[in-house]
């Protein structure tokens, strides 16, 4: 691991209250969505939250990221640059992009100390040719995509070593290339491209051959375990990673609070300022998951649940009895009342239960269908949830100085430092009382922003009589200077996205898959040497057999079918039937529409 380089441990918030509790669990950052134009369109937030946002944040040094990563129309682009202009004004760190049209408008008019711009993983940065495009093109950040290996994002820094390039660590994988999947706006005009996507890849089909033969029957072809790559941390780090993003702007705060916490400690257990003092274990399996995966960081692994869309949570144990209320489980783990069980795509609560020297009794609150040897899951702990939700206070450090002058300093953790002047009426009649008194008042900083490292008061020092009071609001009154130089000297060193330019693109022709959804896209493919030989699939359907998803999952290798001849379709519960096409020299695979 490169020594002494900082990693920017990214979390997601879906609101203002999500994005305070990730700040506060040790997040050097937040991406978070405006009322319009981001890729989750339940998750909206009006400026004046994310002004509030922006505002908590930068006392901790923290940033903040707000998503503009849809493909936009003419009418929603000029409505998205005025969005930027605003978010400019209220100190936004930097805005993820999709929609190429926005580059062409930046170039034209760049907004006084714009924020950086980092391009969405919705651009399909996949391609090496790709990346050095966009760093050509002169953006701050690149979030590549999660198909991506390990080897593969080492090639890419060495090419832009100068580029910074954010992963996705934790969380729900897309199964298809991330803004290269049309299923959804084909099946239900849902687009995922606008932050609409119905999820269809969730659902159940049947993988048939071109006879029509079953070869799976009811389960879900397209259903990928959760991403969790927290075993290649520093691999990813050495490859070039400079920022770690945890995935789920549409998930609750509990959610939120046990990921960051977790990466928090396994990245460094150093944030960007502060210390945040937890009281709760954190534990990825506790929260929503469907079973992890490390995807393809290192090689093709089992990353697929046919099983179920639904959160697994953590693996209990096997049922190795059913009676007719209940049924005993082999576990080492505590149970308790109103647990949420998960086992073959269903779930119950536990009612009640029985510690027996076989394993638990479960008394479930509905009758299940379990049999001897099932695998059974807690999905919902509620012990794990009541801890949870305790507050987390994320709070900075301060060494407190009194010289021989009676000058007082307050300097920070980042070195950041005011001195003031105590003044008083009188001496004091009893200095040591006095230092006394002035320690146990300047130490009581409570749930504040920050916490006393060290007082230290020269030994030669007589500090004048203070009233308690006086003390009080003296330790208030700093406190509060000290927190207005930290926010000033945090706005000084801030980087603001520079002029950005045309570059010559990798290909010369690019069809519906580029997403040019408005005319400033398309000028600024062409003046980057790009024939767009049609708009995006959003404005108009082709009129051809066309790729609706590209994915690395294969389904073949799945099925343990990699030699097989056949020619394998989905069916899905309407019947209607999708072609799958398999490239086996790069084992990857797309679901094609329908003939």
């Amino acid at each position: 691991m490169e020594k002494h380089k900082r990693i920017e441990l990214l979390a997601p918030a879906k609101d203002k209250e999500t994005a305070i509790s990730a700040i506060d669990c040790g997040a050097d950052a937040v991406y978070i969505g405006g009322y319009a134009f981001g890729a989750r369109k339940n998750a909206p937030n009006s400026l004046e939250d994310i002004k509030e946002v922006v505002d908590y944040a930068h006392k901790f040094w923290a940033k903040v990221h707000v998503t503009i990563n849809t493909i936009l129309s003419d009418n929603e682009l000029i409505e998205a640059v005025n969005f930027i202009n605003e978010l400019s004004k209220i100190g936004v760190d930097a805005i993820i992009i999709q929609d190429l049209g926005i580059l062409e408008e930046l170039i034209k008019n760049l907004p006084p100390k714009c924020p950086l711009i980092h391009i969405s993983t919705q651009c399909d940065n996949y391609l090496p040719e790709k990346i050095s495009f966009f760093n050509s093109i002169g953006v701050k950040r690149v979030i590549l995509a999660r198909e991506l290996s390990i080897e593969q994002i080492k090639k890419i820094h060495k090419e832009n070593p100068n580029l910074e390039l954010e992963c996705f660590i934790h969380g729900a994988l897309c199964v298809s290339m991330s803004g290269q999947c049309y299923l959804s706006q084909y099946i239900g005009g849902r687009s995922a491209n606008r932050g609409e996507c119905a999820q269809p890849c969730r659902k159940k089909y049947d993988v048939i051959d071109d006879k029509g033969n079953v070869i799976a029957k009811d389960i879900y072809p397209l259903c990928l375990k959760d991403f969790n790559g927290s075993e290649a941390i520093n691999d990813l780090i050495d490859a070039g990673i400079c920022s770690f993003k945890i995935e789920g702007r549409l998930k609750d705060t509990s959610y939120v609070k046990n990921i960051v916490s977790y990466y928090r400690k396994l990245i460094d257990n150093k944030i960007s300022s502060g210390k945040s003092n937890y009281q709760f274990e954190s534990n990825p399996e506790k929260t929503f998951n469907r079973g992890f995966t490390d995807y393809f960081l290192y090689k093709r692994k089992d990353c697929y649940n046919f099983e179920s869309p639904k959160s697994k949570g953590e693996y209990l144990g096997k049922v190795i009895s059913v009676k007719q209320n209940c049924f005993i489980i082999k576990t080492k783990k505590e149970i308790n009342r109103q647990d949420g069980l998960y086992f073959n795509d269903d779930g119950c609560l536990v009612n009640n239960f029985v510690v027996d020297k076989n394993g638990i009794i479960i008394y479930p609150n509905k009758k299940v269908n379990l049999k001897n040897g099932d695998d059974v899951f807690r999905n919902f702990d509620t012990k794990f949830e009541k801890e949870i939700k305790k507050p987390v206070k994320r709070q900075i450090g301060v060494l407190v100085e009194v010289d021989e002058n009676n000058k007082l300093t307050l300097t920070d953790e980042n070195e950041v430092s005011v001195t003031v002047d105590l003044i008083g009426k009188e001496k004091a009649n009893n200095p040591e009382k006095m230092k006394e008194s002035f320690v146990k008042q300047f130490s009581k900083t409570g749930e504040g922003d920050f916490y006393i490292a060290d007082i230290k008061i020269a030994p030669n020092s007589e500090l004048p009589f203070m009233p308690i009071s006086d003390i009080n609001r003296l330790r208030r009154d700093t406190f509060e200077y000290l927190m207005q130089k930290r926010v000033q000297t945090y706005e000084k060193n801030k980087e603001y996205q520079g002029m950005l330019k045309y570059a010559k693109y990798y290909k010369k022709e690019v069809d519906f898959r580029a997403n040019v959804h408005n005319n400033s896209a398309k000028r600024f493919y062409e003046k980057c040497g790009v024939k767009v030989l049609e708009p995006s699939f959003e404005t108009q359907k082709p009129n051809r057999q066309v790729e609706l998803m590209h994915s690395k999952h294969c389904i073949k290798y799945a099925l343990n079918m990699c030699k097989s001849p056949k020619n394998l379709f989905l069916r899905d519960s309407h019947s209607k039937i999708y072609p799958l096409k398999f490239n086996c020299k790069d084992c990857e695979m797309s679901v094609l529409s329908v003939i």
